[in-house]
Formats: structure tokens, sequence, C-alpha cells
């Protein structure tokens, strides 16, 4: 039988019950697993064998929900965390120590920007930021011989710059690097990262892939294509013994799809924790049954308010890659050709108070920290989310101090329209 399309894999994929087995995937809410010999414990704790011993590495439910992500966009092997920012902590510290380089774009997430420019510096890894439509040039002339990943997100969160994948993966490969790509705003169901040449994706599951507000988590997703041993100089970690696992090589160990993630659970989760609960796991998974669903819904919201907005008078610009005429178009049409996402930015004639004043307004639309909910948000990043940036850091990433994040639900979109419409005209 050919394999199924993608829709069929948000129900089906990561987990198949057995005669008289549960449908639904079970909630395993258990710390610790019994065996019936220490033999048979010491395999598991030396990687020997596959199985569970303990929650904090490793769990049925979060292996079952993380195996449907990964065949969603198209990897070889895949992990839960519990939260983004832990995945794309993971994601990067994977690969890199004291004294090592990452080139990033500049348009991130105020959270990914913190991590990497402040945590991640504090522990001996510097970072490069380049603007996402940076020339193939400017790319190069940012990497360094330490250099170890490329990051970037396929649509920025809040700025909504479209990553140009192939120009930044190729940019990465020309230096023996792989590329990492935070593909939380479009999903796998509009955009699949693997097939324009990145080799690792990170989520925030807390986002669409949830689409319900009741779970935080995050999901590392190998491609299995990059080849570790090529630059084995570059990866040690995954191409040494680990004296922690007495002198395990992972690479020669799980191959090379499978020797990113099991370093990254092994090692990483093992040391920092950051695990995603069976509940949460169990949740996510009733958000990716509908999550194909969901998103075209999202998108076509998403657009009729930005037509909307662009032509409101008291608008004074707005920012969505499906409208004609926005410097990322183009690239939309070739990586996001289904739709983008369903958050739309925008900023009011009267500037940072005007924003202030219209969200004051908004009688329907919450808001709140969260996006890309099932119901409509909105948030100024300026004032919230990017508020520990300066201008200087704010300009960089795109984030204009009267950037209104708007985040279009699924509610009738003749509601969400009204909600507008009445906002604006109070200001």
């Amino acid at each position: 039988m050919k394999p199924y399309h993608i829709e069929t894999n948000c129900l089906r994929a990561g987990y198949r019950p057995g005669n008289g087995e549960p449908r639904t995937i079970p909630i395993v809410q258990s710390t610790t697993f019994r065996y019936d010999t220490s033999e048979d414990m010491g395999k598991l704790f030396d990687l020997e064998a596959a199985g569970y011993f303990y929650t904090r590495l490793l769990n049925p439910t979060c292996d079952q929900v993380a195996a449907k992500i990964c065949a969603l966009e198209g990897g070889s092997a895949a992990m839960l965390t519990s939260a983004g920012q832990a995945a794309s902590f993971f994601s990067v510290f994977n690969l890199c120590s004291a004294g090592d380089h990452v080139v990033s774009s500049a348009a991130l997430y105020g959270g990914t920007y913190n991590l990497f420019a402040y945590t991640m510096k504090r522990m001996g890894i510097e970072f490069t930021f380049v603007q996402p439509d940076a020339s193939a040039e400017e790319l190069d002339a940012a990497f360094r011989p330490n250099t170890k990943a490329v990051f970037g997100e396929t649509i920025s969160n809040p700025s909504l710059a479209v990553l140009d994948i192939e120009k930044f993966a190729a940019a990465a490969h020309a230096h023996g690097v792989p590329l990492i790509v935070d593909n939380t705003f479009p999903t796998p169901i509009n955009c699949r990262p693997f097939e324009w040449g990145a080799d690792i994706v990170v989520h925030s599951t807390t986002k669409y892939m949830d689409g319900h507000a009741t779970s935080v988590g995050g999901c590392i997703v190998d491609s299995g294509k990059f080849d570790w041993m090529a630059h084995a100089d570059k990866f040690p970690g995954l191409t040494t013994p680990d004296e922690s696992y007495h002198g395990l090589i992972y690479v020669q160990q799980f191959g090379q799809g499978g020797a990113f993630i099991n370093k990254c659970t092994a090692q990483l989760m093992r040391d920092l924790g950051s695990s995603p609960s069976a509940q949460n796991a169990f949740l996510l998974n009733l958000g990716l049954e509908t999550l194909h669903l969901r998103m075209p819904r999202h998108c076509s919201n998403a657009l009729a308010v930005a037509q909307y907005l662009e032509q409101h008078e008291k608008v004074a610009w707005v920012n969505y890659c499906d409208l004609p005429g926005n410097p990322y178009h183009e690239l939309a049409r070739k990586y996001l050709p289904n739709g983008s996402c369903g958050v739309v930015s925008f900023g009011i004639r009267g500037g940072r108070s005007a924003a202030e004043t219209f969200m004051k307004n908004l009688q329907m639309a919450h808001i709140a920290t969260h996006v890309a909910d099932s119901q409509t948000c909105v948030l100024h990043p300026a004032n919230a989310t990017h508020r520990q940036m300066n201008d200087e850091e704010l300009a960089a990433c795109g984030v204009a101090p009267d950037m209104i994040r708007f985040s279009v639900g699924l509610e009738n979109i003749e509601d969400i329209l009204a909600d507008v419409e009445q906002a604006l005209a109070q200001g």
C-alpha cells in the first residue's frame, strides 16, 4: 500500500493499536517502568536495548506523538520537549560547546532571540544574526571556522518574514553544517522544510499543533539526511566516544538518521530535564488530529482580515505574506503555496498609543501572550514578548513599536471583522 497522505497521518501516524488495545493513544502516567532483572535494565542504561525506564528520558505516550509529528514532517526521528524554548535550545546545544558559533536569522521570536543572544552567550556559544533577506554573499561572510549550525524561522514571529530555506540551506551545507528551521507557524500542513534542504526542524507545539491553549510543548525532528561522519571533526559529540555512556559513538550505534535525536534524548534530556508530560502529549495528539482541517480556515480568515485592514484609512501598514505586493509574497508562493499561517501584523495611524487603544476596544479578541490559537488573540509585541529588547534589537527583529500581532482564530469571519471594525471606529 502506498504511503498515507498527510491528512491521514494527522489521524493515524505514530500509533497502531493491536488486537483489543485502546484505539486512542493511552496516557502512560507513570514515572518508572518495571523489569524482571537488573541485567535488563542495565542494557537500557547502556543504550544497548530499546525501552523505557524513567519518564524524564522516554515515555510511550510522548514517543507515539513524536512519531506522528515525525511522519508529518517526513523525518527519520523525533522527540518531544516540555516547551518550544527547550526544543530550540536542545537543537542547537546538541551540536555546540563553549567556543562554538552559530549563524541565525535575526527575524526571531523574542524568547528565542534572548536565548541565543544572552543565555547561550553566557555558556560560551556566540551567535551572528543576519537579516532573512541577506544575500548569499552576506550569508557566506557570517560563517567562521567554528560555526556549527544555521538557524531560522520559516515564518518569523511576529515580523512574519518568510525564510528562503533553499538559500540558507545552501549556505549551511557549503560550510558543512546543518540548517535548523523553526516551522511553528506554517506547521507541516503548509510547509515541509526538509523538502527544501533543511536538516532539523523544531516546533513550539503549544501553537497550532495543540491549537486549543491547553498544553505547552515542543518537538525536534531530524531529517536523517545530514551526513555527520562527512564532517566528523565539526561534530565530535556525535562522531566520537561519549564517556558518559562507556564510549558509545552515536552515529555508529544509531546511524545517520537516529544519532541526533538519540544523543539529544540520552544526554541532554538526561542532564537538563525539560521533559514533556504524558498528559500534555495526549492533549497535543487531539490537536494534531484536526490540524489539517484547522490550518486552511486560519489562513482564509487571516487573509480576509489582512485584506480588510489594507483598505482601512486608519491602518498605517499591514504585513501578511499572502497579500500581493508583500515583500515576501513570492517566497510565500514558493514555499507556502497552500497558505502561510493565521497571524497578521499591522500598525495603526497614531503609533504606539493608537495600537494600545485599539486593543483595549476589542470585544471578542483576547489580549493574550498566546498566538496560533483556535480563538482570536492579539498582542503588542514591543510591550510583551519583545519587551526586553532595545530599539535597535527590535528593528533588527523586524518589530516596530506600533506593531500589533493579530492571531486570527476559527470564529466566523464576519464576527472577527466586526470586532476589528468597531475597535477601529472608536480610535
